[in-house]
Parts: C-alpha cells; structure tokens; sequence
C-alpha cells in the first residue's frame, strides 16, 4: 500500500513549520505523489497566517508545481465543546479542504461527555473534510460514540503519522482503527509534515493498518480517483 496524497502539511506560513510550498511540492514529487494539500492553521491560532493568505492562494500558487496537484486548505481548531471551528463558514467555503482539529491552546480537554460532544458537534459540520488526529492523548472521547458519527456524516478519519510519531497516541489508534473497520469508515494516512522531508513519509501509519488488515478501499488516499471524488464534491471544476 502507497499513498498518493499528502493531504495535510505545512508550511512557513504556519510559524513552527519551516519549509516554503516550492520545498513542500519538490519533495511531494519525490515521493511520487499525486496530490499535495497545504493546509496552514487558521488566524486564531497562536500560530496562524493572516486570513489573506488564505485569501490568496487562489492567486499566487499554481493549482500544479513539479507535477504534483496543489490542494488549497486549512486546519481549523475547534474552538468550543459544540464543534464549532474557528474559522468562519464563508473562508471554510472557500477553500478546497479542511482538516477540523481539535489544539489544546485552543480548546482545553474537559469531561469525556464534553469531549464526545466537541467531535459529534464537529462530525455534523458539512464543511469539514477530515478528522485531525483525533488520537491526541490529552482529548480522549467516547471512541465508539464518535466514529459512529464519523460514518453517518461521512468524514474521514485522519491516521497522523506525526501524532503517531510524537504524542506518543499509538495507543488510542489501537482503539480507533478496529472501531473504524468494524463500521466500515473511510480514513486517510497523513503527515502532517512541518518540514519538507516528512512530506509523504507514512511508514508507521501504515505499519499499524496493515497490522489491522484495514480495508484498502476504504484508505482514501490510496486512489487518485477517490481524492479527485472528494475534492469535486465541493468544486466540480477542480483539476478538469
């Protein structure tokens, strides 16, 4: 199993990450990938661009560099236990896609139920495409409760390569995979890279699905086709 998408990454706009889209791109191609989404975190974060440069994406970055489809999104903290983002709905619309997650500069770990209730808020917003890295250690929730969720509104849950590395969640996803292929959920394998060497390099991820036996049609980013599919459903005219 390969993927051919990186669809949550980083760059120096986000001001812990170091790497500029040009680099980004360049090791996207290396890692023979088809697709690459940079998805910076929003305003409010502590480390968050100006929203014109989400503004602007549309303009100054090709839709194509080195070969490799350029996605424009963002990564939207969850700013309250009702699931809301905080980013507005109309910069949400305007973006091809958006990775909801749960940053606890942002929003704080409550109680189990608080916390069940922040990803069932989140799990009903139309506008959001993934499910970040909700394996975070310090905001555990009602797993079963919420992947139920996750399936009837039809998000992807996000297996993080770099929550797998660092935040020490091997252990929840342990709990989370069976769950997901026990309900038939759609995921999707990414980096979450912050410096363009991590770009596509998902070996522990994968590691653990296969470990899992994890259905391969229902690893998104597996198939061009199938991240083609997502991403039309809120621009039919992207990449045609």
């Amino acid at each position: 199993m390969k993927i051919i998408a990186d669809m949550h990454t980083h760059s120096v706009a986000s001001t812990h990450a170091y790497s500029t889209i040009k680099e980004m791109a360049e090791a996207a191609r290396d890692a023979g990938l088809e697709y690459l989404a940079i998805t910076d975190h929003t305003p409010a974060s502590t480390d968050g661009p100006h929203v014109w440069h989400f503004h602007n994406l549309h303009k100054a970055v090709p839709r194509e560099l080195f070969g490799v489809r350029i996605v424009y999104g963002a990564e939207s903290s969850v700013a309250d236990y009702e699931g809301h983002l905080d980013f507005p709905d109309k910069e949400c619309a305007a973006l091809d896609w958006i990775i909801g997650s749960v940053h606890l500069d942002i929003l704080q770990s409550g109680t189990l139920v608080q916390n069940t209730e922040t990803y069932l808020g989140l799990a009903e917003n139309p506008l959001v495409d993934v499910i970040g890295h909700c394996a975070a250690t310090k905001f555990v929730f009602d797993y079963e409760t919420g992947i139920k969720a996750f399936k009837e509104h039809d998000k992807l849950v996000e297996i993080n390569e770099s929550t797998l590395l660092w935040k020490n969640a091997e252990g929840n996803y342990r709990k989370i995979i069976p769950l997901c292929k026990k309900y038939g959920v759609n995921v999707i394998v990414n980096t979450d890279a912050h410096f363009y060497a991590s770009v596509g390099q998902v070996s522990q991820s994968m590691k653990l699905l296969r470990e899992y036996d994890y259905p391969e049609e229902l690893i998104v980013n597996l198939s061009g086709e199938r991240i083609l599919e997502r991403l039309r459903r809120k621009n039919k005219e992207i990449f045609r």
